[in-house]
């Protein structure tokens, strides 16, 4: 069977290539807005560095889209499929790494019972309380993501495309984080001083949540997991299909399905495994090497895991 992704499938992958290109347009907007209006607020920086955060997952699909479907070559003879799991693990492992931050420093702030102040601004003349821009700009940075998030949902769940997903869902989710920060700016505004940093603690929290669920997933690829479920670490239902159908055509072997970015790969090995011992490793390569070699599998063809309707 061919490696190629089919016409449908690309052309919902060429789609999401270029509102991934609008989400980097409008993040950047988004992200100059948020910095001028941020002032003192807590809640405001970490919704910025959400806001930059965000920028990460466009900018590594559009980058595994170039590589992904490169030629095998003599140093990586199963091509470069995997470089959206890659791409995928740098994501997670970031949104964990800044979540974590983030919610320590807005722990740190309620310990140390910051009392954050927000003032006024002369705009043509008039006074303006600054909390009003700070919640006029929160409104602005969820607009283009929450529509942008909503329309890439489809096209991730088509293509199987990890990272198209986590940021759908991170753009579809954004609503939450301007939420919580217009509550903190607002909470401030009414003299409740520790809702600024409450609100900071609840949009990092979210953030590292994330982080987490999809370093579990992003790992467990990685280390030739069975292929997961986009919305959770469940294992996907094509694997049971694709055993059950393998073991019908190859009696008396196991299979073995593991992930390579939106494909999977089925090895069907003899049903007592396929470990060799040292003499028949050291037949197979030379005696120097043959502790390295574990298992000798046959190996069947790709399935682009998005067809798998077809089993």
């Amino acid at each position: 069977m061919s490696h190629d992704i089919p016409e449908e499938i690309e052309r919902k992958l060429r789609r999401a290539g270029r509102l991934e290109w609008w989400s980097i347009f409008w993040l950047m907007t988004i992200i100059v807005v948020m910095y001028f209006a941020m002032g003192s607020s807590q809640a405001m920086k970490t919704a910025w560095i959400e806001d930059t955060l965000s920028l990460l997952p466009p900018i590594l699909f559009l980058l595994a889209r170039k590589f992904e479907n490169k030629p095998a070559t003599d140093k990586y003879p199963f091509g470069f499929h995997r470089v959206g799991s890659l791409a995928f693990l740098l994501a997670a492992a970031a949104l964990s790494a800044m979540g974590g931050v983030l919610l320590y420093d807005a722990a740190s702030a309620l310990i140390r019972q910051e009392h954050p102040t927000i003032g006024n601004v002369t705009i043509l003349g008039w006074d303006v309380w600054l909390g009003w821009l700070m919640v006029a700009a929160l409104v602005y940075s969820v607009i283009p993501p929450v529509i942008l998030g909503r329309m890439k949902k489809p096209l991730a769940r088509a293509t199987m495309d990890k990272i198209l997903y986590t940021d759908a869902d991170m753009n579809a989710a954004d609503w939450k984080t301007g939420l919580a920060g217009i509550a903190g700016i607002i909470g401030i505004g009414f003299g409740f001083w520790w809702a600024d940093a409450a609100a900071a603690g609840l949009i990092s929290f979210d953030i590292l949540r994330d982080g987490l669920r999809n370093l579990r997933i992003a790992v467990a690829e990685l280390l030739d997991g069975a292929p997961r479920e986009l919305e959770s670490s469940d294992i996907h239902p094509i694997v049971d299909t694709l055993s059950d159908e393998l073991r019908k055509r190859f009696a008396g072997h196991d299979v073995q399905v593991r992930e390579t970015g939106r494909f999977v790969r089925a090895n069907v090995v003899l049903a007592k495994g396929a470990e060799l011992n040292g003499e028949e490793a050291r037949q197979v390569v030379s005696e120097e090497q043959a502790w390295r070699l574990v298992a000798v599998g046959r190996q069947l063809q790709e399935l682009p895991e998005c067809r798998e309707d077809e089993g």
